[in-house]
């Protein structure tokens, strides 16, 4: 089985965040990191992996690919340390300014060109990106490489070529199926990361990365970065600072001030 998982170096989300001149999220090496919804897919591809590569499992490959400059390296070095086998970074001047669908067209370009090496049976994605909350690049891969899609998974079967995934929306539990290749996200339900360990945490740091240029991939550079963005941001303003709490000395009035409180900002 050879899983493909896309994963993205996002910003701390705990950072203070901000747009470039050009309406385009600042990103700076010193505060990045795997986004953390990506996790649980590595974890179920290597799960995946585990239970079907257990006697062969040279026979089996968990592959990371990421979009983004020299610093995207560290998302694939921390997947490396969950258990990755390959990681390749598609980087190109070209492809700053890409929205969700040059960013979707660079990925499935990837990942044909992943596929020319041999079957990939799955991709597998997290649920959504945690800078930007899109949660649609699931859908527009499976759209750019014409294959089933099976999203929001929380349970997840696969047996004989046939995926089976449990997903819940509002009051409904859905179970679907496809068969494989098929592109399939996760949400943080479906299971809990594993922690590295200290073998893998060594190896990381200089295992080897692949670098691929939008020539390497096929992928007109039209379609991509600000000459193929269909999206932009046009406004942004800095979050406004948060009023001082206002104290209440509660001398048996306190339930009083409350509801005052309320009704003046209309939250009752």
């Amino acid at each position: 089985m050879r899983i493909v998982v896309p994963v993205k170096h996002v910003p701390d989300i705990h950072s203070d965040r901000s747009f470039t001149e050009e309406g385009r999220v600042a990103r700076g090496a010193q505060d990045g990191t795997l986004n953390e919804l990506d996790e649980n897919a590595i974890e179920t591809a290597l799960r995946l992996v585990e239970a079907f590569g257990a006697v062969e499992r040279e026979a089996h490959e968990v592959i990371v690919l990421t979009i983004g400059p020299a610093d995207a390296d560290g998302a694939i070095r921390k997947a490396y340390q969950l258990g990755a086998d390959r990681g390749i970074r598609v980087t190109d001047d070209l492809l700053a300014g890409s929205d969700i669908f040059g960013t979707a067209r660079a990925i499935s370009g990837a990942i044909r060109k992943i596929s020319a090496e041999g079957p990939i049976d799955l991709i597998i994605t997290g649920m959504a990106a945690l800078d930007g909350l899109g949660s649609v690049i699931p859908s527009l891969l499976a759209a750019e490489l014409e294959l089933p899609q099976l999203t929001l998974a929380t349970k997840l079967t696969v047996e004989n070529g046939v995926i089976e995934i449990t997903r819940e929306l509002d009051g409904v539990t859905e179970v679907l199926t496809a068969t494989a290749p098929a592109v399939l996200s996760v949400t943080d339900h479906i299971n809990t990361p594993r922690y590295p360990n200290f073998k893998l945490i060594m190896a990381a740091r200089t295992k080897d990365i692949a670098t691929w240029t939008l020539a390497d991939i096929d992928v007109d550079p039209s379609e991509v970065g600000t000459a193929g963005a269909r999206t932009k941001v046009t406004k942004s303003a800095p979050r406004p600072p948060r009023e001082l709490a206002q104290l209440v000395n509660d001398k048996g009035e306190g339930g009083l001030a409350l509801a005052e409180y309320l009704i003046k900002n209309d939250l009752v």
